[in-house]
């Protein structure tokens, strides 16, 4: 009989119509000084998704329960496993069961979840956001098809987060990494130079914001004054300056 913790993920994944695993950690490590990386293994394909998706873990914040979710940066379907980049920049329940997990500790994972797939129909990707986002825009960015191409703008807080991935040889990539520098996370201010210094590429293209609630609403805002349409914005919010996540795992969005 599954213990009422499990219970309450099995329920939950019913009412979203996904799945609701216990999965074991394969391996953690220490990416950058922002991120870690954390390996989890089973049923990987399924509750994974598709490139955008995330998937909600069951941790603990001061002795009680509460589910955090994160993206998906890769899945290994021969291996059983997905993998996480799980930002650790900040104090928060799922950043500490990151920096202290150990290899074979088991976790309640509930997913896919997560509405933003990839615009097939796209000629080119615009990824916006900070350091949290590099893992779901990799995975994104991998799925492009040549031709395509792929920009990133991102925020980091120290220069070691500018992780790398590999792409397909014929996918244009630019990469604009933007330092901190000591702003607010709710200052967009960073994000907005980094845009400054892009010139949209012809045909029609397809914006991804995940970050920071207020900074993404700005971002938006800046891209539609310069022509894109809201259809062609797909954004975000991981997180909110001042406002702890709900136990659904998000931002409160009400002012």
């Amino acid at each position: 009989m599954p213990s009422a913790r499990h219970q309450s993920s099995l329920d939950l994944a019913a009412r979203l119509q996904v799945l609701a695993r216990r999965c074991r950690v394969v391996s953690r490590r220490t990416l950058s000084p922002s991120i870690s990386e954390v390996v989890l293994e089973g049923d990987a394909v399924a509750l994974a998704g598709v490139p955008g998706n995330d998937v909600m873990l069951l941790v603990d914040e001061d002795g009680q329960a509460t589910r955090r979710r994160f993206s998906v940066r890769a899945v290994d379907a021969d291996a059983d496993t997905f993998t996480l980049w799980m930002a650790t920049n900040h104090e928060g329940p799922g950043s500490s069961w990151a920096r202290g997990v150990d290899a074979g500790a088991e976790i309640d994972v509930v997913g896919p979840r997560g509405k933003i797939p990839l615009d097939a129909m796209a000629d080119w990707h615009l990824f916006v956001g900070d350091v949290a986002s590099l893992g779901s825009f990799y995975r994104l960015a991998q799925s492009i098809e040549a031709p395509g191409r792929a920009i990133f703008i991102v925020e980091l807080d120290h220069p070691d987060d500018a992780l790398t991935a590999d792409f397909d040889e014929g996918l244009g990539v630019t990469g604009i990494f933007v330092d901190r520098d000591g702003r607010d996370y709710h200052d967009p201010a960073g994000l907005l130079s980094g845009l400054s210094a892009f010139a949209f590429p012809p045909d029609e293209g397809h914006a991804y914001l995940f970050g920071e609630f207020s900074v993404m609403r700005v971002v938006k805002a800046a891209l539609m004054d310069r022509g894109l349409t809201s259809e062609r914005i797909s954004l975000k919010a991981f997180y909110r300056v001042g406002r702890a996540n709900g136990a659904n795992g998000e931002p409160p969005k009400e002012e």
